[in-house]
């Protein structure tokens, strides 16, 4: 009983394979701490987007400590909260949530998560054209990754071509060059360029497919998932049998998920045994 407490969740879409809940208590048990961790599956309780403040509500009256936001609420959860990391804020995504003294604050750890595994997974990558499928919450926070990370022009397509244009704004805004903008001819891009990055949830076990068709890939591509149930998506599989250069979604749940534990814990995590618990998950 004297050992800290730890109530954390996660919020999204068709969760039930998540491995984050694990790889959150198993750490927590190594570092001595009381860890508990719930989701909470919008399509599970048969809720949306419009009942965000009612769960928000719900879980600060019933003691969590933080929460992680996945799709398809990274963006929406933005208005219901008190205050913003400088991270999220220039991103304008969040995926975690800290609940302290009835506030609210916002952080983003997708963007290092990414970061990470991108340097990891594939070092010496050709960083010249990118194309980005997917300008939602995790789009934006993968972005300003390739950005830091050196990409010269990242043409970024999505379902809502003016989300695409607004995303590509914004990162013009925070990087010099105009490196940044939306795509309108998907095969001429995808011709032109050294990567693909999917940041759609096409591809998870829910979402089964490919965010571009196969006949657009080749070997000469690195192509990078954030997907990382399944690890093995129809995308990477494509690729890998092209011969192309592949960064599965592991590396991300990972980073994304050492800082979100330190945001809520106050206690720096280990990484590297974060990695191989995810391993033996997977």
């Amino acid at each position: 009983m004297s050992r800290r407490t730890i109530l954390a969740g996660l919020i999204g879409a068709g969760i039930q394979q998540s491995k984050t809940p694990a790889m959150h208590e198993r750490e927590g048990a190594e570092q001595g701490l009381g860890y508990v961790y719930r989701l909470i599956d919008l399509d599970t309780l048969k809720l949306n987007n419009d009942h965000l403040e009612e769960l928000l509500v719900a879980t600060q009256r019933t003691g969590f400590t933080g929460l992680n936001i996945t799709f398809p609420a990274k963006q929406a959860i933005i208005p219901l909260l008190d205050e913003l990391s400088p991270e999220a804020r220039g991103i304008g995504a969040v995926n975690t949530v800290v609940l302290k003294d009835g506030r609210r604050v916002g952080h983003n750890t997708d963007c290092l998560g990414f970061g990470e595994g991108f340097r990891r997974g594939l070092a010496g990558a050709a960083r010249g054209r990118v194309v980005q499928m997917g300008a939602g919450g995790a789009g934006a926070a993968v972005a300003h990754a390739l950005l830091l990370e050196g990409v010269e022009q990242l043409t970024i397509f999505d379902v809502e071509p003016q989300r695409a244009r607004a995303l590509a704004d914004n990162l013009n805004t925070h990087f010099s060059g105009a490196r940044a903008q939306a795509g309108s001819d998907l095969p001429a891009a995808m011709a032109a360029a050294d990567g693909l990055v999917n940041t759609t949830p096409m591809g998870m076990a829910k979402l089964p497919g490919m965010p571009v068709p196969a006949e657009l890939l080749r070997a000469q591509l690195w192509v990078a998932e954030i997907v990382y149930f399944p690890l093995e998506t129809e995308l990477l599989r494509t690729a890998r049998a092209l011969g192309c250069r592949t960064l599965d979604g592991g590396t991300m749940a990972v980073f994304q998920a050492v800082k979100a534990f330190e945001l809520f814990t106050g206690v720096e995590a280990d990484a590297e045994r974060m990695s191989r618990h995810f391993a033996s998950l997977i």
